[in-house]
């Protein structure tokens, strides 16, 4: 039987190497379809290449750290190693929640009517509206996790009581001080604000495709209540991309808040968050790859092909 060490141990190692195939795939994907298959490009192609690259950093600067944490490394990071890897992580993920939020958001763009004022004025300067919003994430990350850097360092002693951030190699300087929690509230009312965004982007998507599904009713047209367009598909796959990613947010923050709180630190609720924290980031391409025209391409010839083998070798 396995001990429970050497399960997280194991657990670890495959949602980092899942995450890490995931993830460097579909960016291979996204990068043959730039080069080889430019018909088949759409504009939030970019956000979702954007995600991917976020998402494998997030995975890296998280997991690594927790695998050798599992395996008993001991002073694996120095304060320099510290500030490196939290600042990336928090960065990394960041952007990641921004992403979302901003990816979210383009569908409920590219699903409103064009008939609608705010709509018609935005679609045309979506191209324009992305790039901006990506580079403001990367600006405003970067400025406030870069006030992170002095206040993490290498972990002194290997018992900590009190309130503040520490884990298996890091701790915040000012560690027990009441006043450590103050950065916190900065970051969660960060995080709030995207997640706020993406809540009333899908509840918009929501009620958007229950009024489409009421009206396909209405008209008593079997064709077209039956048929999905590839923008009901697109919105069903970033509402369950949204889903997933509230769900793992609420799960993970509230593990971090007990674990920053709490007197006493559990060294296992900290592998427990790590899992969590990069759960988002390792199903995500999985998401992402069930509707992609070169992937389905490449499985409606498969099956053309094993088919026409099939027919071949019944006649033959």
């Amino acid at each position: 039987m396995f001990s429970s060490d050497t399960f997280f141990q194991i657990f670890l190692i495959f949602q980092f190497c899942l995450g890490v195939i995931g993830n460097s795939s579909l960016l291979m994907l996204y990068v043959y379809t730039f080069f080889f298959k430019p018909h088949f490009k759409k504009l939030v192609d970019s956000v979702f290449m954007h995600l991917t690259i976020v998402n494998m950093l997030t995975i890296a600067f998280t997991l690594i750290k927790d695998i050798m944490l599992s395996f008993g490394v001991p002073n694996f990071l120095d304060d320099i190693g510290c500030k490196t890897v939290l600042f990336s992580f928090r960065v990394s993920r960041g952007l990641s929640i921004c992403t979302t939020s901003v990816l979210s958001t383009f569908q409920v763009i590219t699903i409103t009517p064009s008939n609608s004022k705010w709509a018609s004025w935005l679609k045309p300067r979506l191209s324009t509206w992305i790039f901006s919003s990506l580079l403001c994430s990367w600006l405003i990350n970067l400025v406030i996790y870069g006030y992170m850097l002095d206040m993490v360092i290498a972990k002194t002693n290997k018992t900590h009581v009190g309130n503040g951030y520490s884990d298996g190699y890091c701790q915040n300087k000012h560690f027990g001080n009441h006043n450590s929690g103050s950065f916190f509230s900065l970051l969660l009312t960060h995080d709030l604000f995207y997640v706020a965004v993406m809540v009333w982007a899908s509840l918009y998507m929501v009620i958007f495709l229950y009024r489409h599904y009421k009206r396909s009713q209405h008209l008593h047209s079997r064709s077209l209540s039956s048929q999905s367009s590839p923008e009901r598909k697109a919105t069903h796959n970033i509402l369950s991309l949204v889903s997933c990613f509230v769900l793992i947010y609420c799960l993970n923050n509230s593990i971090t808040l007990y674990g920053f709180y709490t007197k006493e630190k559990i060294p296992r609720l900290e592998s427990i968050n790590a899992i969590l924290t990069t759960c988002y980031p390792t199903v995500c391409p999985f998401f992402l790859m069930k509707n992609n025209k070169v992937i389905l391409q490449f499985t409606s010839s498969f099956s053309v092909l094993r088919m026409t083998c099939h027919q071949s070798s019944l006649h033959g």
